[in-house]
C-alpha cells in the first residue's frame, strides 16, 4: 500500500484545525439559534390575572417571542396560591429546566427566603435570572387633610397616622418598618385589607390616612390620577437615590437618615428590605437550563424591551420601562442573600412583628 502522504507545513495544519473549528463552532451556534423553532414557552405568572404586575407579564410576552430566534409561541398561565409563593415553589422544582417554562414572580419573594419562611421551598440563588423591565421605587403619601404637611411633621406627632396595609411584603407595611428602624417613628398599621383597590377605598372614606407603594403604580393609574388633580394626597418621602421630579418636595430616604444620623446597621437593614426596588418585575428560568438558552434569553428580553411596538404601548399605558439585566439581578442576589447574622435577625424582627398590629375588619 501506498503511504499516505505527510502534511509537513505546520500553517497548513494550523489553518485547517482553524476551519474544522468554525464550522463546530458554527454547527453549535445553528444548533442553539433552531432549539426553540417550532415550540412554545410558558411564562407562569404567581397570582391572580388583571393587576399591573399580570398586565406587564402579558406586555413582555406579547414580544418576547419574536426576538428569540426560531420564534416560539408565548403563552402565559395564571398560577395563584399562597400569595404567588406556589408558583415560585412549582417554578424551582417541578418544571423541567429545557429552556421553555419561564417565570414572573414578586420582587419581595427574597425576604421570605432570607427570614426563613417555612413554606420556602426554593433557593433564589439558584434561578436563572433574565431580566426585568422596571425598577421600581416606593413612596409614602397621606392625605392632604390630615395634619401632616412633611415628614418631620410625622416624627413629631402626637397620633401616629393610622396606615393600610394588605400583609408584611407589600408598600406600606416595608415602609413604616423602615421608618421606625431607622428613624423611631410610629405607626398605627390597619393590616389585612384584600388588595391595594381596597386601601385606596379606605383612604377616601376616611379608614385610614396613609399609604406606601411603588412610585410607577401611584403615577400612571386611577384613583391616583384623579386625587393629584383634586389635591387629595400629598406625598412626605421616597426611596431612591435623587428625588423623582414628580413628587420633588418629598425627601429621600437617604436624606433623612442623614438629617437624622441613622446609624449604619439600620441602614443596612432598609437597604436590605428596600432591595425588592431593584427586583422590580422579574422574570427567571429554573435552576439547570442550559448556559446557552439562559443568554439567548437574557438576549432576547433586552431585545424585546427595545422593540419600539413595546415602548409605544407602554407610553400610551403610561407604563415605565427602566431595565436591568439577567447578570445584574444574579449579582443581586448573591448581593442579597449574603447578609450578616445580625443584619437577618433585624429583619426578621421588623417583618415578624405582623401579629402585633389590629387586622382590618377585626
Amino acid at each position: 500500500t501506498k503511504p499516505r502522504r505527510r502534511i509537513e507545513n505546520p500553517k497548513w495544519v494550523a489553518l485547517l484545525a482553524l476551519v474544522l473549528t468554525f464550522k463546530l463552532c458554527a454547527a453549535v451556534v445553528q444548533a442553539q439559534d433552531n432549539f426553540f423553532q417550532g415550540k412554545s414557552i410558558r411564562v407562569i405568572r404567581g397570582g391572580q390575572p388583571g393587576d399591573l404586575y399580570d398586565l406587564w407579564t402579558r406586555h413582555i410576552a406579547t414580544y418576547l417571542g419574536k426576538h428569540v430566534p426560531g420564534s416560539p409561541s408565548i403563552m402565559v398561565q395564571n398560577m395563584p396560591g399562597a400569595g404567588g409563593l406556589a408558583a415560585t415553589n412549582y417554578l424551582y422544582g417541578m418544571v423541567k429546566p429545557d429552556g421553555l417554562t419561564l417565570g414572573m414572580f414578586q420582587a419581595h419573594r427574597y425576604m421570605q427566603q432570607l427570614t426563613g419562611v417555612g413554606e420556602v421551598k426554593f433557593d433564589l440563588r439558584k434561578f436563572n435570572w433574565i431580566g426585568t423591565m422596571e425598577k421600581t421605587e416606593v413612596m409614602f403619601f397621606v392625605r392632604a387633610d390630615a395634619p401632616y404637611k412633611t415628614f418631620d411633621d410625622v416624627l413629631k406627632a402626637s397620633e401616629p397616622p393610622k396606615c393600610g396595609a394588605t400583609g408584611s411584603t407589600d408598600g406600606t407595611f416595608s415602609l413604616a418598618k423602615i421608618f421606625e428602624e431607622t428613624l423611631k417613628v410610629k405607626f398605627n398599621l390597619v393590616v389585612g385589607y384584600q388588595s391595594g383597590n381596597a386601601i385606596d377605598l379606605a383612604m377616601e372614606k376616611g379608614e385610614v390616612n396613609c399609604r406606601g407603594m411603588i412610585a410607577t403604580g401611584h403615577f400612571s393609574r386611577e384613583p391616583f390620577v384623579t386625587w393629584h388633580k383634586k389635591s387629595f394626597d400629598r406625598h412626605l418621602a421616597q426611596s431612591g437615590q435623587t428625588r423623582d421630579p414628580r413628587m420633588a418636595d418629598a425627601p429621600t430616604l437617604g436624606e433623612l437618615w442623614d438629617r437624622y444620623k441613622t446609624a449604619d446597621i439600620s441602614r443596612r437593614v432598609a437597604q436590605v428590605i428596600l432591595a425588592g426596588n431593584e427586583y422590580g418585575r422579574p422574570m427567571v428560568a429554573p435552576p439547570g437550563v442550559a448556559a446557552d438558552q439562559v443568554r439567548i434569553l437574557r438576549e432576547a428580553y433586552a431585545k424585546a424591551l427595545k422593540d419600539p411596538q413595546l415602548m409605544a404601548e407602554a407610553k400610551h399605558g403610561k407604563l415605565e420601562i427602566e431595565p436591568a439585566s439577567g447578570e445584574e439581578l444574579q449579582a443581586l442576589t448573591e448581593r442579597v442573600m449574603n447578609q450578616p447574622a445580625d443584619v437577618i435577625e433585624r429583619v426578621k424582627k421588623l417583618v415578624g412583628e405582623l401579629s402585633i398590629f389590629r387586622f382590618a375588619g377585626s
